[in-house]
């Protein structure tokens, strides 16, 4: 299979994906008659509504798609920004042209804006205009508070998108850090559409089957963005998104993915397919100096936050290891003395040695209060019983015994119990990590992140995505000391671990319960409900919010939240 190089990446984005997003200044201007209002001899639509992120103290992406009559080349736009809501005075009446071969899709980089202020944007035609935006700058200097919404895993035929729904209500967040498979690439049929028909959520005909091309990947962004809550939120709030594996397919590397299989070309003209309609359709910043194809990036909240988003998924990760592979054919047995050697190897690598450096480097530097890092995967050591995890493997009724029996082992020994069994230690302390595509399949790379925020004395504080469960948990070094703390965040739709399991609502409860117990670093978990998380921040303490909606199954939902508090 044909490598991906950074050379790759560079020609072709140079080519096409930069060639789409338009700086602008604000200069300030008056109000705006209609003789300067973009014509076009043909009637236009925003479908897909409007977007703001990657915001900065004194810049932000603008983002809209433009749906024309017939098949033009390019269609006249105008962008209209204000600081009120009714446009009675424009700051910026700026001419752009979207264009056919960017799927008509226009990001424009709005700078020398004023710090932490509110602006509010639309795009116009002489015959229309699109939905309004609003959009905020990062603070500078003294901030006493930041409010992030966190979300990740949006399916759209496996529900509706009710969670993005109900953020869209909110005015006090800052910001919406995305944390990946914002589309998935399945087909009709695949995984989770058994009830897509009935919600009218299927997939269009030309677009049902398993993503591939540009255009396939194009045409999957356009259904996801007529869903009208994820409109409203994009409308709303600024994104700070980062890719996962979905957005290419699943379980994806540097090199290649478990979902791309023979018969679908080269890996690497999906990946740059499918990243090119990403940076198309996304409000992201596509080219940062110095990492011309990265994604990986820093966003400063003055005093309070210094957030790093990280790709832990396309810019070097290694394959991550297989627990099949390392099971002796005749005995059953584990070869854990080489399993422990490729799990510690220099080469399993999740982020690179340059994202890590550039990492560590600013963390060290950094004289923000919290060190944030946004990323797709859980950190959090999720070492389970060894016999959970074969059970786990291949789920059965005798689970749930198995769960209470060490549940019950794990509480004796907990409390000293002097009557325990080597027998029964050994069933609980006997562990193994729960997910090797984590941070558990690569400790090496997470060693070096805990090491350096402990040894400059940081405030490290992770959030992930990607299991479509809510969690949390301590951050602990080899030595077995708290480094940091990890939130994650459940899924907008895609189904969690009580799908897989079979669980009922009360059977997901008590499993998770027993999960808290058994893993030593784990604090919270919630396995059966979809949702998103918010971080309040102020200098003396985080409080985090996971908001539950009680279905994604049904267009009429209700929502609750639990709430937890990390204190300085």
């Amino acid at each position: 299979m044909a490598s991906f190089t950074r050379r790759d990446f560079i020609k072709s984005a140079l080519i096409g994906i930069g060639a789409a997003t338009v700086s602008v200044s604000l200069t300030g201007c008056g109000s705006s008659g209609s003789k300067d209002i973009a014509s076009n001899d043909f009637t236009v639509a925003f479908d897909h509504g409007v977007a703001s992120g990657d915001p900065l103290s004194d810049k932000v992406i603008l983002w809209t798609r433009v749906t024309p009559q017939g098949n033009p080349s390019s269609v006249a736009l105008t962008l209209q920004v204000s600081e009120s809501q009714d446009f009675g005075v424009l700051l910026q009446s700026h001419q752009l042209v979207a264009q056919a071969k960017n799927d008509y899709t226009v990001k424009v980089d709005l700078s020398d804006l004023s710090a932490n202020s509110q602006y509010f944007y639309r795009f116009v035609t002489t015959e229309t205009h699109s939905p309004i935006g609003r959009c905020k700058t990062l603070p500078v200097n003294d901030v006493n508070q930041v409010k992030l919404a966190v979300m990740s895993c949006a399916n759209y035929p496996a529900g509706y998108f009710h969670v993005y729904a109900e953020a869209a209500k909110r005015n006090d967040l800052d910001a919406v850090l995305h944390l990946g498979d914002y589309i998935y690439e399945y087909g009709m049929g695949g995984y989770a559409t058994d009830n897509a028909t009935q919600m009218g959520r299927a997939l269009e005909s030309d677009n049902a089957e398993e993503i591939i091309s540009l255009n396939d990947y194009r045409l999957r962004y356009a259904k996801y963005r007529t869903d009208p809550g994820l409109q409203a939120l994009h409308a709303n709030t600024p994104f700070i998104a980062v890719w996962d594996d979905h957005e290419v397919c699943n379980d994806s590397y540097l090199d290649g993915a478990e979902n791309h299989n023979e018969g679908e070309g080269e890996y690497s003209d999906r990946k740059l397919a499918a990243l090119q309609a990403y940076y198309e359709w996304m409000p992201v910043r596509p080219m940062v100096k110095g990492q011309l194809e990265s994604l990986y990036r820093k966003f400063e909240f003055g005093d309070l936050l210094s957030l790093y988003m990280l790709d832990t998924r396309h810019e070097s990760r290694a394959k991550s290891l297989d627990y099949q592979n390392y099971i002796d054919p005749l005995s059953g047995q584990l070869d854990i003395t080489g399993f422990q050697a490729d799990l510690t190897a220099p080469t399993q690598q999740l982020l690179g040695l340059e994202q890590l450096t550039w990492l560590t480097d600013n963390m060290k530097t950094s004289s923000a209060k919290w060190q944030v890092l946004g990323q797709q995967v859980l950190m959090t050591k999720m070492m389970i019983p060894a016999e959970l995890l074969m059970s786990l493997a291949n789920p059965s009724a005798q689970m749930s015994a198995q769960l209470s029996e060490l549940a019950q082992i794990k509480t004796r020994l907990i409390a000293g119990d002097p009557t325990l069994t080597v027998q029964e230690k050994a069933r609980v302390d006997f562990t193994a990590p729960y997910n090797l595509d984590a941070w558990d399949g690569y400790p090496i790379e997470r060693e070096v992140i805990l090491q350096t925020a402990k040894a400059a004395n940081k405030n490290l504080v992770v959030v992930a995505g990607d299991t479509h469960n809510a969690w949390s948990g301590k951050l602990c070094n080899t030595k077995g000391e708290v480094c940091g703390y990890e939130y994650a965040t459940a899924s907008v739709s895609s189904p969690g671990l009580e799908h897989y399991l079979q669980l009922s609502d009360e059977q997901a409860l008590q499993f998770a319960e027993v999960l808290t117990l058994l893993v030593d670093d784990l604090e919270y978990a919630n396995i059966h409900q979809r949702g998103y998380l918010t971080l309040n921040i102020s200098k003396e303490k985080i409080e985090s919010e996971w908001v539950f909606v009680d279905t994604v199954q049904q267009e009429q939902f209700e929502s609750h939240s639990k709430q937890q508090e990390l204190l300085l």
